[in-house]
């Protein structure tokens, strides 16, 4: 009769092989001796019709009455079903947050994870999350194993994020770039509702039960409120007439003006395409917005520049309203650039494309437009269900269009006027609007500043 004690287990002597003993009090509960002259405790069992091995650890680590009682411990899930060796293979195997993140950005670079709208994310997008993942959340948590995340693990990353841990300097494509990602409470707030979402992911592949960024609170976005004044409108006329006469300046100000005049994302203009300009219903008809499809009215300025627009490229009208200017027939690239080059050292110098759609949309708020008719001129997606039912324009759509773009148009042209309407004729819309300048021109700056 063998009894596993530290007498026993000292007195075991080595082999050239490594054997066995096994405890006759506890059946079951044995000791491994190796032929290096480790000796381990272990359980041996049955499940699923094999003999498997659960390793308890060293000795000299457990005693032999540790071993014996944790030995009783495990044989008793044992006899309730559970297989406690194949529960250690599989949390050896547990997926690590990096590797997660490897699956989920394979899924999105193949179509397979959806956004808004049950639409698969665009590349745009995927470009974003794929430096989030690889800036924020792989340095700082790519170690652990997604099942042993917990609540407080999110709110430790998002609070590194906000302090700047994952500060980090990199390469860009372009030569000699580099950027800097320096972290903060807005890139907490977006970083840890993408953890989110891949959390999400897993939870829908079985890979987790529940997601422990839920409940997490979040820094909230800071609220955009910069807007141009109308003076600051003037500015950016003057400014505009400035830079177009550096000739490599040309179709940059000719993009920031339409931005400013549709109220459009700067991606939405540069982009443009041809066959997105339908100015004969005097509308945008964009295939791919962040919302998806989408049908943007514009005012008789914007209608007017693209037919003029058109008739100066004539033969050479390629796919994009603004080509880039090699041969290949792509969207002009040199936006980013020549913006900063513009508004550098400026009084706008803190002004963003997204200030000029701000701006738009309170503008149009000024004039006392609805939100729904806003929502719809902007693309916004509570005004999307306009672009469902659309073919040709309501004609109150088309007037708000052109008393906004009309009116903006004249601040950048340094006038200031009163609000006005147009009707939906071609013809009646452009005497409207030469009346609307003209009153501007002859006084209507004295009466309103005397009003």
């Amino acid at each position: 009769m063998v009894k596993l004690t530290k007498r026993t287990v000292d007195a075991a002597k080595v082999s050239d092989k490594d054997y066995f003993i096994w405890d006759d009090d506890l059946p079951g509960f044995g000791l491994r001796v190796f032929a290096s002259g480790k000796r381990s405790y272990l359980v041996q069992y049955r499940a699923g019709g094999r003999s498997r091995r659960y390793t308890i650890g060293l000795h000299g680590v457990w005693t032999a009455e540790t071993a014996r009682q944790e030995a009783k411990v495990q044989l008793g899930r044992i006899a309730h079903g559970d297989n406690p060796a194949e529960e250690r293979q599989l949390d050896h195997k547990a997926l690590t947050i990096k590797e997660l993140c490897a699956l989920y950005v394979a899924d999105l670079n193949a179509g397979l994870i959806l956004g808004k709208g049950g639409r698969p994310k665009k590349q745009t997008t995927i470009v974003t999350d794929s430096g989030r993942i690889e800036r924020h959340i792989i340095p700082l948590l790519g170690a652990r194993r997604v099942k042993d995340l917990t609540k407080a693990d999110v709110n430790k990353l998002m609070k590194d994020i906000i302090a700047g841990k994952s500060r980090i300097s990199v390469k860009t494509k372009k030569l000699r770039g580099r950027a800097i990602v320096r972290g903060g409470p807005g890139t907490a707030t977006r970083t840890i509702g993408l953890l989110g979402g891949i959390l999400t992911y897993a939870v829908d592949a079985g890979i987790i039960e529940t997601n422990p960024t839920h409940g997490v609170k979040k820094p909230k976005y800071a609220i955009r409120t910069r807007r141009l004044t109308e003076d600051e409108y003037r500015t950016l006329g003057e400014m505009l007439r400035e830079a177009v006469k550096t000739e490599k300046y040309a179709t940059t100000v000719e993009i920031i003006r339409q931005i400013a005049l549709t109220g459009c994302r700067r991606s939405e203009i540069i982009g443009l395409k041809w066959a997105e300009a339908d100015t004969a219903s005097s509308c945008l008809r964009l295939s791919d917005s962040k919302e998806g499809e989408s049908v943007r009215p514009i005012g008789l300025p914007v209608v007017e520049f693209l037919d003029e627009r058109r008739k100066v490229l004539d033969g050479s009208v390629g796919t994009y309203v603004f080509p880039g200017p090699r041969a290949e027939d792509g969207a002009f690239g040199g936006f980013p650039n020549h913006w900063e080059q513009i508004f550098r050292n400026s009084a706008l110098a803190d002004v963003t494309p997204h200030v000029l759609r701000h701006s738009f949309a309170s503008i149009a708020n000024d004039l006392g437009f609805t939100e729904v008719t806003i929502a719809a001129l902007v693309g916004h997606a509570k005004g999307s269900v306009t672009s469902k039912y659309i073919h040709s324009l309501d004609t109150a759509l088309v007037m708000a269009a052109d008393t906004i773009a009309g009116y903006i148009q004249g601040l950048l042209d340094g006038k200031a006027f009163k609000q006005t309407a147009y009707a939906l004729d071609r013809d009646s819309r452009k005497a409207a609007l030469e009346r609307f300048l003209s009153r501007a021109i002859n006084g209507n700056n004295d009466e309103r500043v005397a009003a």
